[in-house]
């Protein structure tokens, strides 16, 4: 069987096309089930609802971000190896995003309206660090990784105890991020200098507020 070679504009199109799909409609999953559907609804309060379906939008918003991260790295990315990683890592991702989706909507609430700006700005950053080398690229899907992987932990002591589904999704998720943060560290990723860790993590900061509430 012989395979395809995408010319640079079929790898624009395909690109934009997961741009569009990311923010206003349905990203192409794996063949993975939603980890949510295995675990019974709960009752929770008025207070606790609101809460999960808030912290579930961050985490949306926060997969959206990693789908532009991805996509922008992917249109740079020098090495095919390393551009194929970012493409499996994305479409990973798309899992996180229709979980995440499905769960703030079981929850009674909305995705955040400011996701176009968290792509966009995302596809920005990946791109330059794709610019700067496959090293600092995959070294900035590592520390990215690594960070989400911290945000989760903390959602998880945030969530109602008894919302076992959306701590379902958030457990898988934990252990997805994890992985991608070692393969880019084992396919060359490079250790990002402080300053550019502590940007990154004030960057998150801001978003992780909006999405609380917008």
């Amino acid at each position: 069987m012989t395979s395809r070679h995408y010319t640079p504009l079929d790898r624009l199109v395909m690109h934009l096309d997961a741009g569009v799909r990311t923010v206003f409609g349905r990203p192409r999953v794996t063949e993975r089930p939603d980890p949510a559907d295995a675990e019974p609804e709960a009752e929770l309060t008025a207070a606790e609802r609101d809460l999960a379906m808030r912290l579930m939008r961050i985490d949306h918003a926060g997969e959206v971000a990693a789908q532009g991260l991805y996509q922008g790295q992917a249109l740079t990315a020098r090495l095919p190896e390393v551009r194929d990683k970012m493409e499996r890592a994305a479409q990973e991702e798309n899992d996180h995003l229709a979980w995440c989706e499905k769960r703030v909507k079981e929850l009674g609430g909305r995705v955040s309206l400011l996701n176009p700006v968290w792509y966009a700005g995302s596809v920005a950053i990946g791109a330059l660090a794709g610019i700067a080398g496959d090293k600092w690229s995959l070294g900035f899907v590592a520390e990215t990784e690594h960070q989400v992987v911290r945000h989760l932990e903390d959602h998880l002591q945030r969530l109602p105890e008894a919302d076992r589904k959306s701590r379902a999704i958030l457990e898988q998720m934990k252990e997805d991020e994890g992985r991608h943060a070692t393969h880019a560290l084992a396919a060359g990723g490079a250790p990002l200098p402080e300053p550019v860790k502590a940007l990154m993590k004030l960057t998150s900061r801001v978003m992780t507020t909006a999405a609380y509430w917008i």
